[in-house]
């Protein structure tokens, strides 16, 4: 069972205090901070000690100022809804549209940016905020519950239950930045990336889908592994069109497999293993850092950095061939994320 302690991280520009807690297994450390729901570093043991594999901000002023979502909590729909808008239940609810055209990652004031309420139970750090009706013009009372636990055998997992009190849609994920070689490595150097899964949603330039289930091929044929530099330097329109990896993959159709194996990455003498009861995962190259400021006078450039955002297919609201993202009254969303660090052998 995991220690937690907990410090003030500092103080937001609206006078809201936010907290630092610290979760530690064995030689594991994470730190999650409450503004956000946020995994600001995932420490994890090494032949030389401990190593940061996960990026963030140094301060609480960086952390307000980036709009990358380090570590955060996103919803209450994970990334893109097409046209910034949807209808439910014969109602049409416009969103703020604040990538281009369409609406991604839960508004302008999404979860990533709120004040969680924090408790421990059983060594689990829980982390609720209550987003009321029409916030960021979602129907419903939605109350959310995410709780970080870590294991020492390097297994931290992200369970997430949510419920609302009318029909509404619900798709959460952590969009944390991992680097096997550090935080501050600035490269992917020869990380290897697998994904279990045969199909993609298509894009377009806006990176929004298509509603096209494409087979893997070429750079999205990641069932074996492949280093991250090899993918990205295959020429593949959906490559140029996402500027690199910001594509969803198929895990299935259907949620809730226990313990299902997502993807693999291995680099620096670590292996990271994603397993989801999600039907999707986001691999996300960190294609539009551009030196963000970071920890310990770290600057993050572009591709310094991957992404596993486990997830509901994006926009599935407008494309019925993809899992439904509605979340009916009085129902109970839950989904599950283990990242599991383990030195290579």
């Amino acid at each position: 069972m995991a220690t937690l302690h907990k410090t003030v991280f500092g103080t937001t520009s609206r006078g809201e205090v936010v907290d630092l807690w610290t979760l530690e297994a064995g030689d594991y450390v994470a730190e999650i901070l409450t503004r956000g729901g946020t995994l600001r570093s995932f420490r994890v043991p090494i032949a030389e000690g401990t190593r940061d594999i996960v990026l963030g901000s140094e301060t609480l002023q960086e952390l307000e100022a980036q709009d990358k979502y380090f570590g955060a909590i996103v919803g209450r729909v994970a990334n893109r809804i097409g046209g910034a808008s949807f209808d439910l239940n014969g109602q049409h609810y416009p969103l703020a549209a604040n990538s281009g055209a369409n609406s991604i990652h839960g508004g302008v004031v999404g979860f990533d940016q709120v004040i969680w309420k924090a408790s421990e139970r059983d060594g689990a750090l829980v982390l609720s905020y209550d987003s009321p009706d029409g916030d960021e013009g979602f129907p419903g009372n939605l109350s959310v519950e995410v709780m970080y636990s870590l294991g020492d055998d390097g297994r931290l997992s992200l369970d997430y239950v949510a419920e609302s009190d009318a029909d509404t849609l619900c798709n959460l994920t952590c969009h944390a930045y991992f680097n096997l070689l550090g935080h501050d490595a600035g490269t992917l150097g020869d990380q290897a990336i697998q994904i279990l899964a045969d199909a993609f949603t298509a894009c377009d330039a806006s990176s929004l889908p298509t509603g096209e289930v494409l087979p893997v091929e070429g750079p999205f044929d990641l069932r074996a592994p492949v280093r991250f530099v090899d993918g990205l330097a295959q020429e593949h329109p959906q490559i140029t069109l996402g500027h690199g990896y910001d594509h969803n993959f198929v895990l299935g159709h259907e949620p809730y497999v226990p313990g299902r194996l997502a993807a693999r990455v291995t680099g620096g003498g670590l292996v990271l293993e994603c397993s989801t009861t999600a039907p999707g995962v986001q691999l996300y190259t960190a294609n539009y850092l551009d030196g963000t400021p970071g920890k310990n006078g770290a600057h993050y450039p572009a591709r310094s950095a991957f992404c596993l955002e486990t997830q509901a297919w994006p926009d599935a609201i407008h494309h019925d061939n993809f899992p439904s993202v509605v979340l009916k009254k009085g129902e109970i969303y839950r989904q599950r994320t283990t990242y599991r660090v383990f030195e290579a052998k």
